[in-house]
């Protein structure tokens, strides 16, 4: 039998101030609007991954919420756990290592910024329960 298919798993935090704004990075590597993110490393917790990775790309502690959605990236074998955080210290930086853009959008221009794969994520953490969804990267795919 042949070696199984590996999985990575990301984290991500969906951080929401009191205008119901979401924060969010325009990333180094491919210069897409994304939330704060990436991938866990072994031993971590998966609140200390949102925490350490809000950190690493924006500069702004959070307090980690709750489990908003579960999603997988068909096309990368990635499965990235994203949570609803509240803002914590307000350290936030012009750009990162990772993010050549860090800013505040409301939900209506993360719509228009964001691939339909990385906007659903910011809309189903309005929602009171957590979401599945599965996509190629870019758009979401009929899950079975």
């Amino acid at each position: 039998m042949g070696e199984m298919p590996k999985h990575s798993v990301s984290v991500a935090g969906i951080v929401v101030d009191s205008d119901d704004r979401v924060l969010v990075i325009r990333r180094r590597d491919n210069g897409r609007w994304e939330m704060p993110g990436g991938v866990l490393e072994l031993g971590e917790s998966f609140e200390d991954g949102v925490r350490r990775e809000v950190a690493e790309e924006t500069g702004m502690s959070v307090e980690v919420e709750r489990l908003t959605g579960v999603y997988k990236n068909l096309s990368r074998g990635i499965v990235a756990l994203v949570f609803r955080c509240k803002p914590g210290s307000s350290d936030l930086v012009a750009q990162t290592d990772e993010a050549r853009e860090v800013r505040w959008m409301n939900r209506d221009e993360v719509t228009r910024s964001m691939t339909p794969a990385f906007a659903v994520r910011v809309h189903d953490a309005f929602d009171t329960r957590p979401h599945t969804r599965a996509h190629d990267g870019v758009q979401l795919v009929p899950t079975w």
